[in-house]
């Protein structure tokens, strides 16, 4: 008795397992087919965008990945969620009214807290225009006297780029990268200004070094002719959305300025979302929590509370930045590479996620710090 007991356990195992494994199966190829119909379908929405001058060829699946990123969200299964979105939104702002209007007995339309977190945006504005000012002249004339420094007329061509090497990381370490940040402190600037200034402060440093980079070694290869891009040329790459320089950028024919303004109304529909998500996820949270003494119970509960508005703060975050800042100002311009990121909610690795999740800057840490330094170490060795 006991023998056959265990001859059915284990026949019940046995079966449990292959049903198991059928039904993983099954899952995974319906997960797979559904992706296909994803791509597929967004193939069929509209033409693929020409790849960059600087990326590499690029393969069947990575053009239908590529297509499938710029009309990610005209595809109808994506457009769902991005429905549901709209639809917590309008929860969340309903909401917000009806509080307001209970607790205080009339509409509250402020909006207090985003005027705390663009304070002093006059200055905000006066600090960028001296960094963009600096960033298009400084580098521009550095090298351009560079490269006459190193005609055959002139002696001494090394000691001349050590002198104008200096200078120009002199001015990455001191223009661009301690007074901007002497501002931020000094003037204690609210969260979104000092986001702001912090961001376009390690754009201008990482497009001045591509500019530098890329021209400096196309002399080098060039011969001895000084070959010095056009100031339209440079003053394009500071406003394109790449951080890899090229003279030339494959472009488009027409500007869809409807496709522009929706995407800049997306912005700031993304911005007055992230504050109904603070104003009725996380200030109540960390209200509570400063009105008493330290616990850490309460602490690790407002901590747990928190992790959901702030997902989904990096959600709108990285659709707001990545995918309508970026593709407005890429239309605006005409720019046709549309590869600012990859399928990373695909990714089964932290490497993949990395390399996909922002491919522009992505492609700037792989050109100049992996691949440098890769250089280095092997004339090292």
């Amino acid at each position: 008795k006991s023998l056959h007991s265990s001859i059915c356990r284990a026949m019940c195992f046995f079966y449990e397992q292959v049903l198991k494994s059928d039904l993983i199966r099954q899952f995974d190829n319906q997960v797979n087919d559904l992706m296909d119909s994803l791509i597929e379908e967004s193939v069929s929405l509209e033409p693929a965008p020409v790849s960059a001058v600087f990326s590499p060829p690029l393969s069947d699946k990575e053009r239908n990945k590529l297509r499938f990123c710029s009309s990610l969200f005209e595809v109808n299964h994506i457009r769902t969620i991005y429905h549901m979105f709209i639809a917590l939104l309008i929860l969340f702002i309903l909401s917000t009214l009806v509080v307001d209007f209970i607790d205080e007995s009339r509409l509250v339309l402020d909006f207090d807290l985003l005027v705390y977190a663009f304070g002093q945006f006059p200055l905000v504005v006066c600090t960028w225009i001296c960094m963009f000012l600096s960033a298009f002249v400084i580098p521009y004339a550095l090298f351009y006297l560079w490269s006459q420094s190193q005609s055959a007329s002139f002696s001494h061509p090394r000691l001349y780029s050590l002198l104008f090497g200096s200078v120009f990381l002199l001015y990455q370490a001191l223009g661009l990268g301690f007074l901007p940040t002497y501002v931020v402190v000094t003037n204690s600037l609210p969260p979104a200004s000092c986001f702001i200034i912090i961001l376009e402060q390690v754009r201008l440093m990482m497009k001045a070094h591509s500019f530098v980079r890329e021209n400096c070694s196309h002399l080098s290869s060039t011969g001895p002719g000084p070959v010095v891009p056009q100031v339209s040329q440079y003053l394009y790459f500071l406003f394109a959305p790449t951080l890899i320089y090229r003279d030339k950028y494959p472009r488009n024919p027409v500007i869809r300025w409807g496709y522009v303004a929706t995407k800049l109304l997306q912005v700031l529909g993304c911005l007055f979302y992230a504050y109904y998500i603070f104003v009725r996820l996380c200030i109540p949270q960390f209200r509570s929590i400063s009105l008493q003494l330290f616990d850490l119970r309460a602490m690790v509960l407002c901590v747990f509370n928190s992790i959901l508005p702030g997902v989904l703060v990096l959600f709108l975050g990285f659709f707001a930045f990545l995918h309508c800042w970026l593709n407005a100002f890429a239309e605006m311009l005409c720019f046709a590479d549309r590869m600012f990121y990859k399928d990373w909610w695909n990714s089964t690795s932290y490497a993949n996620y990395y390399r996909t999740w922002n491919v522009v800057v992505h492609d700037w840490l792989y050109y100049y710090v992996y691949c440098d330094f890769l250089l280095v170490s092997v004339f090292c060795v």
